[in-house]
């Protein structure tokens, strides 16, 4: 048992010495990295998507946006008769230490909310398969199904830890660490399910043109 654990923590011991490596050195280059704006503001994405219209929900709590700190941010409610989906979207022109992007994974439960399932979905972004996160949630017995997913100008990823890895290698080839968090909500249902994937389908090259061309 001790000879086949030895390579799993072997890699964990790896894995854990690239990503403090990567953050380190992201923090060494914060004095001098460019500040990105946006092509277009978020609010220019449009208020129908996939058949859902959109309405603009109430601006965040203050004490909410001295947490994330956004540099902007976009939160909308999409519905027709059968779904009401609700949007979320934090930009950041440069990503610092205590800055950085708030991960659903830590936000959710502080919120109250059980992630029972941690999963993925694949949906097409310009005719090419993208994986995002998907979760399954539940508070009070009310359960919903989370998709979100972080895009900058060059890539959309799920994972967390590839994107501080990425974003470290920015931040050396590029002097840039702009980026976004992309969070949709919509009731736990198959229906809801398939419409939230095609609505994150058709939104994903609307955030993109709020970043410009690659």
């Amino acid at each position: 048992m001790t000879s086949r654990l030895q390579p799993l923590r072997s890699w964990h011991l790896i894995a854990t010495f690239l990503l403090l490596s990567a953050t380190l050195v992201a923090s060494r280059m914060a004095a001098d990295r460019r500040t990105d704006s946006l092509a277009q503001p978020l609010d220019s994405i449009d208020r129908k998507i996939v058949g859902l219209t959109g309405t603009d929900n109430p601006q965040l709590a203050d004490e909410v946006l001295a947490q994330l700190k956004p540099t902007s941010y976009l939160v909308r409610n999409y519905r027709d008769r059968s779904l009401s989906l609700d949007l979320f979207i934090a930009y950041y022109a440069q990503q610092r230490a205590g800055e950085s992007m708030h991960s659903p994974k830590h936000c959710l439960p502080g919120a109250g909310w059980e992630i029972w399932n941690y999963g993925n979905a694949e949906i097409p972004v310009d005719g090419r398969p993208t994986e995002i996160n998907q979760y399954s949630i539940q508070r009070n017995g009310e359960r919903q199904l989370v998709l979100y997913w972080y895009q900058s100008r060059e890539r959309i990823i799920a994972s967390e830890y590839l994107g501080k890895i990425l974003l470290a290698r920015d931040a050396l080839m590029r002097n840039s660490t702009a980026g976004s968090i992309v969070r949709i909500i919509v009731p736990d249902s198959p229906s809801a399910l398939a419409q939230a994937k095609a609505f994150a389908a058709a939104l994903a090259p609307q955030v993109q043109r709020c970043f410009g061309p690659r």
